[in-house]
């Protein structure tokens, strides 16, 4: 038999990132999850957990954590037909998703708050690049996330969403000053931009169709969706924005395509791990339904 107390201080470690942390939402001592830990390595004959900042899950450890996430799911569908099996009243599971910023800035923050309302849940959100969540999904740290991997990780389902469209664009001031003489390799090189953050590779891959080579770019870092289009308005820079939050900037003249007509689109994919989960079916029903709204068609 599996101990799942000690499956559970697995999980949790690699979930926070930390044995300190995980006592802490176990609500033990760091000894004990350690201990629990080292028993479960023992039982299994291999390291589960690589000690670290973050601690990171080995593959084993992978695999039992999304086990024990699966297994959360089951154990709430199944208190939801037989209440009784729960001595202290109805819990919440907790749900672990990964989402890029600029969905969660747009049509996916809505369609999780309604989900999460209504659904026995406590949300765990992640936000990362779109081209990295699937390395969350992989680690067993979330079981969905929005991705822009087509391919589902082992162990996964894969869902198209849609197409997310990207434009380039800034003030018409910072337009005016820094690419008078037009938007190429020499000016772009000149002009300050605006990254999400390190992983962030929309402007060099805007850049690089329209130069038709690598333009190395100063760069202002913001992480936040919003602050990217109060930078921008501000003329701090230019950056990469999903078209849907600067619709009304553009029509008001109040943010300028930096190349009219050259857009950006980045398709998106909803994966989840492949566990009989009621829940997880209704999420991925709710994800597909609003990215039908809020997306481009594939």
């Amino acid at each position: 038999m599996i101990d799942y107390a000690a499956l559970n201080a697995l999980a949790a470690v690699v979930r926070e990132g930390s044995f300190d942390r995980a006592a802490r939402a176990l609500h033990v001592t760091p000894s004990a999850v350690s201990q629990r830990i080292r028993l479960l390595e023992e039982r299994v004959g291999c390291a589960l957990v690589v000690r670290g900042q973050p601690c990171r899950p080995t593959e084993t450890g992978r695999r039992m954590c999304q086990h024990m996430d699966r297994v959360r799911l089951l154990e709430q569908e199944l208190t939801d037909t037989l209440p009784a099996l729960v001595a202290d009243g109805p819990t919440r599971v907790p749900l672990p998703v990964a989402v890029n910023a600029d969905s969660l800035a747009t049509w996916f923050a809505p369609a999780l708050a309604a989900f999460a309302a209504n659904a026995p849940v406590l949300v765990e959100l992640s936000v990362d690049d779109q081209d990295h969540t699937a390395e969350r999904l992989r680690t067993g740290a979330v079981v969905a996330a929005v991705t822009s991997a087509a391919r589902p990780a082992t162990g996964c389902n894969s869902r198209p969403l849609g197409i997310m469209r990207y434009l380039a664009a800034a003030s018409p001031a910072f337009i005016g000053r820094h690419f008078a003489a037009g938007v190429g390799a020499g000016s772009l090189a000149l002009a300050p931009s605006l990254l999400f953050n390190t992983k962030d590779e929309l402007q060099a891959h805007w850049v690089r169709r329209l130069c038709h080579r690598h333009v190395e770019l100063p760069r202002h870092t913001l992480p936040s969706p919003q602050a990217f289009v109060t930078a921008a308005l501000a003329g701090m820079g230019w950056g990469m924005f999903p078209q849907e939050m600067i619709a009304d900037l553009l029509a008001e003249e109040r943010l300028v395509e930096l190349v009219p007509g050259t857009p950006l689109d980045v398709p998106l994919y909803w994966q989840t791990a492949r566990a009989a989960s009621g829940l997880l079916d209704d999420l991925t029903r709710q994800m597909v339904a609003a990215a039908r709204q809020g997306l481009r068609p594939l």
